[in-house]
């Protein structure tokens, strides 16, 4: 669907660089599918034990006896 809109266009075009876009039509599309997808991939990050570097035996009640020590 075209929408005519106003956009910042610096921006857009840092928006473009950190996308490595080169439309504008590309640029705000790949911008709108970003933050669409945050949720989802903050999800991800939050549900991977490895992740955030903790590792499955964060899970292992002996383990984690000895690190409080």
């Amino acid at each position: 669907m075209k929408t005519m809109i106003d956009l910042d266009d610096e921006a857009l075009a840092r928006a473009a660089k950190e996308l490595g876009t080169t439309t504008k039509k590309d640029t705000v599309n790949a911008a709108l599918d970003f933050v669409a997808n945050r949720r989802l991939r903050i999800e991800l990050l939050l549900n991977d034990p490895h992740a955030l570097g903790v590792g499955a035996d964060i899970t292992d009640p002996e383990v984690m006896r000895q690190a409080r020590r």
